[in-house]
């Protein structure tokens, strides 16, 4: 009987639905999980007028998704990848350069101050052994600000490093999930859970650089860089690499079939990308910049003390100065075996009283010198010129991170309301579905009961 047939294809189809249902309920708090469905069509009529129809049937699985929204989150989570990485580092900098007692102005404050009181009496032993003790402190300062820089340069260097093993294993997962995924479609197989496990390791991968992300016919997914080098191609994938040249620089390389690309560490984006401005634009350059202060610092001190003359004594006659500071490797340090008697405060054939060079030494501060970040400075202020340019910078990321941050956030909320399981649906869905199976079971038993009564008044 027709009535049969088409109850048991609506319990049939209502079974479908409530597996579906339960499904999404089971993975409610499954991270990536995308939720399904079943499109019900109804089954035409047969030949002749009287057939009202040949019931329903699940024409097929859906999987509630949308590449856009998807491509939003992906595109998200790479500008959040990079703000996030180097935020740390920014605030670092900014808060042992910027702090009172560790900053280099401190110490060249430090130094200057030491230069003033001994204007009181440059024949004072005590005196003249504090501007060395100020220089040595000074140095120290740089110092210690030189081996934080150096120490961030190589933590940048290891996050890298870490980052491309994971970004190798997460690539050679979709390529391989791409080709598993292009088999079960051509088979007809429901793929859905494979898809979401792809789509985790693209979110993945999105966060580590930024990339373009195209669907195929087949189901796989290509993937290349913004700067268009490809990361996956089918089931085939790229393999990247960072190396350290002959210049002491970062080198990032991908390879793929054989043909090998080189990549700017900047533009490639997401945490690696975060990674290499920080290290190109900001912390290279305040580097050179400390390096160009202390230089200049150094050059200049010792000019002016070679220039002057030591106080002389009974029996030791009075001679030209000597350079106080070596900078060299990156690290300022007093000379060897310096002592107050060797410090040049009087200028050349003068009383030993005289101070005239010692005020020269004093009026360095007040002088001009380039630095590779903020141009041509005071050397007093070069500090906090360089100070003030990393705390904008700091606050300029920090604006961005929160502004990426909201809207991965919002990405992701989007992506949720097309994908996400929503429970209180579901339990409608449950509701509604096995209602109609009861509906069909009813249909059945009334059709039982037709059938027994016809199969009574033939006998």
């Amino acid at each position: 009987m027709s009535m049969i047939s088409n109850a048991l294809s609506g319990s049939n189809a209502a079974q479908a639905a409530l597996t579906a249902a339960s499904q999404n309920i089971a993975n409610l708090q499954t991270p990536g999980y995308t939720r399904q469905g079943v499109l019900l069509t109804s089954l035409g009529a047969g030949v002749g007028v009287r057939s009202a129809g040949n019931g329903v049937q699940v024409s097929a699985l859906l999987r509630f998704a949308d590449g856009y929204k998807s491509q939003q989150m992906w595109r998200a989570a790479s500008d959040l990848g990079s703000r996030t990485q180097s935020q740390p580092y920014l605030t670092q900098l900014e808060r042992v350069m910027g702090d009172d007692t560790s900053s280099i102005s401190n110490g060249i404050d430090g130094f200057f101050t030491a230069l003033n009181a001994a204007a009181v009496d440059p024949t004072s032993t005590p005196l003249r052994q504090q501007i060395i003790t100020s220089a040595d402190a000074m140095a120290q300062h740089f110092n210690s600000i030189s081996n934080v820089m150096n120490n961030q340069l190589l933590s940048v260097r290891q996050q890298r490093d870490a980052i491309m093993p994971q970004a190798n294993t997460a690539l050679a997962g979709i390529a391989a999930l791409n080709q598993t995924i292009s088999s079960s479609t051509a088979a007809g197989t429901n793929n859905s859970a494979l898809i979401d496990a792809r789509d985790q390791l693209i979110d993945g991968l999105a966060s580590q650089m930024a990339i373009e992300v195209t669907d195929q016919p087949d189901g796989s997914r290509n993937i290349s860089l913004k700067t268009g080098q490809p990361l996956v191609i089918g089931s085939i994938a790229s393999t990247m690499s960072s190396n350290i040249n002959a210049a002491g620089d970062a080198v990032l390389s991908l390879n793929f079939a054989k043909t090998n690309f080189t990549l700017d560490k900047v533009a490639i984006g997401g945490q690696l990308g975060g990674l290499g401005d920080f290290e190109e634009n900001t912390l290279k350059p305040l580097q050179q910049s400390v390096t160009d202060l202390a230089q200049s610092l150094t050059d200049k001190i010792n000019a002016q003390l070679q220039a002057g003359q030591t106080i002389g004594t009974t029996g030791t006659p009075a001679t030209p100065g000597k350079p106080l500071l070596v900078y060299a490797d990156g690290k300022m340090s007093v000379a060897d075996g310096y002592t107050a008697a060797d410090l040049a405060l009087a200028a050349s054939g003068t009383a030993a009283g005289d101070s005239s060079n010692l005020q020269k030494l004093i009026d360095i501060k007040n002088q001009s010198t380039n630095v590779n970040w903020v141009g041509s400075v005071l050397i007093g202020d070069a500090d906090t010129q360089l100070v003030g340019k990393l705390g904008i910078n700091s606050q300029k990321n920090q604006a961005l991170l929160k502004t990426a941050s909201t809207v991965r956030d919002q990405a992701v909320n989007d992506w949720k309301s097309t994908s996400g399981v929503n429970k209180d649906e579901e339990a409608m869905n449950l509701v509604e579905f096995q209602n109609m199976y009861q509906a069909n079971m009813k249909v059945i038993s009334v059709a039982n009961s037709l059938f027994d009564a016809t199969l009574q008044m033939m006998g």
